[in-house]
């Protein structure tokens, strides 16, 4: 261990006492990881690593996976995923025991929240094409507005799109308080969404099918909420 450490502090060195004491320390920790295979990191406590993983996004937690065979392990801790999930998504389903681990379950929902934006987007440009691509074609999707008229089978869907994307404030939609829950081939979003003045603010509910690796929408309910309070209290509760 001598030869390790005068290799990093030369006998002439004119470093002051404290300057030599980091050297000393830093010498140790090089020394101690080449001896042991062990980093500085595999030695927090396992509580401190995952309350500093705890701070990192989707992204970031990727990438800190990929940098090397230790920041693999913790990054793809279930802990470190389920506290992801929670922060992300929703504390309604802190009790949930994903079947295969809550990194595959943070994903699934991630790609359920990113389809149902995708829904939104389509609704604001109005695009009959996309809405028709983005529905499963079949006869047993259904969509409910907040008039109260039903429509029933893919067909009679797009033909109601056709009209509602002739509505002023169709596009107009406000999303909040979105809670995703993703299941083996199916899941639902719940939402509100404040659609123009007149309007007001609406629940509603996006159910998907899992079919060949894509999510399709099979059903989309829409109603006005019952709201107590002035119009702010009305926005901010729902």
């Amino acid at each position: 261990m001598q030869n390790h450490i005068a290799l990093l502090l030369p006998e002439k060195s004119e470093t002051d006492s404290g300057e030599k004491m980091a050297a000393v320390e830093n010498g140790m920790e090089v020394v101690l990881e080449w001896q042991t295979g062990t980093s500085m990191m595999e030695m927090l406590v396992p509580e401190i690593t995952m309350h500093t993983l705890s701070y990192l996004d989707y992204p970031s937690l990727c990438r800190l996976s990929m940098t090397n065979s230790l920041m693999h392990r913790a990054a793809n801790d279930e802990n470190a995923w389920k506290a992801l999930y929670l922060k992300d998504f929703s504390l309604e389903q802190a009790n949930v025991k994903p079947e295969n681990g809550w990194k595959a379950f943070y994903a699934a929902t991630r790609a359920v929240v990113n389809i149902n934006a995708e829904f939104f987007r389509i609704v604001k440009e109005r695009s009959l094409s996309a809405m028709s691509q983005f529905w499963l074609n079949t006869d047993y999707v259904k969509c409910f507005h907040a008039t109260g008229e039903s429509f029933s089978g893919h067909a009679e869907v797009m033909e109601n799109w056709r009209s509602a994307f002739s509505w002023e404030n169709v596009a107009d939609s406000q999303i909040r308080d979105v809670r995703p829950r993703v299941l083996t081939d199916v899941a639902w979003v719940t939402m509100k969404a404040h659609v123009g003045m007149e309007t007001g603010l609406c629940n509603i509910t996006n159910v998907y099918e899992l079919h060949n690796g894509k999510w399709y929408m099979v059903l989309h309910q829409s109603s006005l909420a019952l709201i107590h309070g002035g119009a702010d209290h009305q926005f901010l509760q729902g």
